[in-house]
């Protein structure tokens, strides 16, 4: 995909018709993003109805298929994802009180009610919500016992994560997407600098999360590593997630500093941590206790950092923008 992009925007010049990016990055990083989502979100609902036992094979594939193009936008923290705290509704990560659970043992233990009405579940914890949610009740053995409540659980999750990513889509596809192509007074931002600058800083959170939380957390220290802390370890999913990310992040490196100095720097830097991720063989990082396998897993996270470093150079002089706050700050 990214050469596709890479092609497409040849031409493209750079800052001086910041209109002409924005248009680019709606059109073809965007929208087809969270067309995807939806796509697979409305899927996963539809696969649940017929298939809603934990193990069952078909579910699992279309919850992985749905929580891939999640994951390959979650970043984009800004607009859409931000209204009711969608982007907190799918994915509550890090959880670092252990709320998820929690809050889903308590509901299947009372068996409560709220699952068999979308818009009282709507209203429920945020940690009953999304695919962290789900992925309890498909992969951890506490939570997983196939029961008629926890079908009809499954079903609700799924229901509002389908709903939650149709809501998301349409608004990139209505007024919010129309005004970021077409920044002015009446618009979601007042220049095309103010656009830039949000997405340059989704940009940044993106890499900045895969440093600390995504390989961080299961990293822990040398003398305390945290293996258990890593994302979606139930699933197997971790180092997946890293790559997804870095893919989709690659992607918008791409059109965003496309013709900027250093842009080729931060293309090769790019290629390097995807390849160690990719020559990792390490799926939820287990190696980050075994000395050896640990070194890969920093040499990864160093990789990540190098993109991080070139792209704040480069990128922020080449665009004339700077980084602002993200709805990850603080967390």
């Amino acid at each position: 995909m990214r050469v596709l992009l890479m092609a497409c925007f040849l031409a493209l010049p750079l800052p001086g018709q910041a209109s002409e990016l924005l248009i680019a990055l709606r059109d073809s990083y965007i929208r087809p993003g969270f067309d995807r989502l939806q796509q697979e979100s409305a899927n996963l609902e539809a696969v649940s109805k017929e298939h809603c036992a934990p193990e069952d094979t078909e579910l699992r594939t279309a919850f992985g298929s749905a929580w891939d193009a999640w994951i390959a936008v979650a970043h984009l923290r800004f607009g859409p994802t931000e209204t009711d705290n969608r982007a907190f509704s799918l994915g509550f990560w890090p959880d670092t009180r252990g709320t998820v659970p929690k809050t889903l043992a308590a509901m299947i233990a009372a068996e409560n009610p709220a699952v068999k009405d979308p818009a009282q579940f709507s209203e429920m914890s945020i940690a009953a919500h999304g695919f962290t949610a789900l992925e309890f009740l498909l992969y951890d053995p506490a939570l997983a016992a196939p029961s008629p409540y926890h079908c009809t659980l499954v079903q609700a999750v799924t229901t509002d994560i389908a709903k939650t990513s149709a809501a998301i889509a349409a608004d990139w596809n209505g007024p919010y997407g129309a005004g970021y192509g077409a920044p002015g007074p009446d618009a979601p931002f007042a220049s095309d600098l103010d656009a830039l600058s949000k997405t340059y800083t989704a940009m940044l959170t993106g890499l900045e999360f895969n440093i600390n939380a995504r390989l961080g957390r299961p990293l822990g220290s040398f003398d305390r590593p945290r293996p258990t802390r890593a994302e979606a370890r139930r699933a197997g999913r971790s180092l997946r997630h890293v790559q997804l990310s870095l893919a989709s992040l690659h992607d918008l490196a791409s059109i965003l500093m496309l013709d900027l100095e250093g842009a080729e720097m931060v293309e090769s830097a790019f290629i390097t941590a995807r390849e160690a991720a990719a020559a990792l063989d390490d799926p939820v990082f287990a190696g980050v206790a075994a000395p050896q396998s640990r070194l890969r897993i920093e040499a990864l996270q160093q990789d990540l950092k190098k993109i991080d470093e070139l792209a704040r150079l480069h990128a922020s002089a080449g665009l004339g923008v700077s980084q602002g706050f993200n709805a990850l700050d603080g967390d």
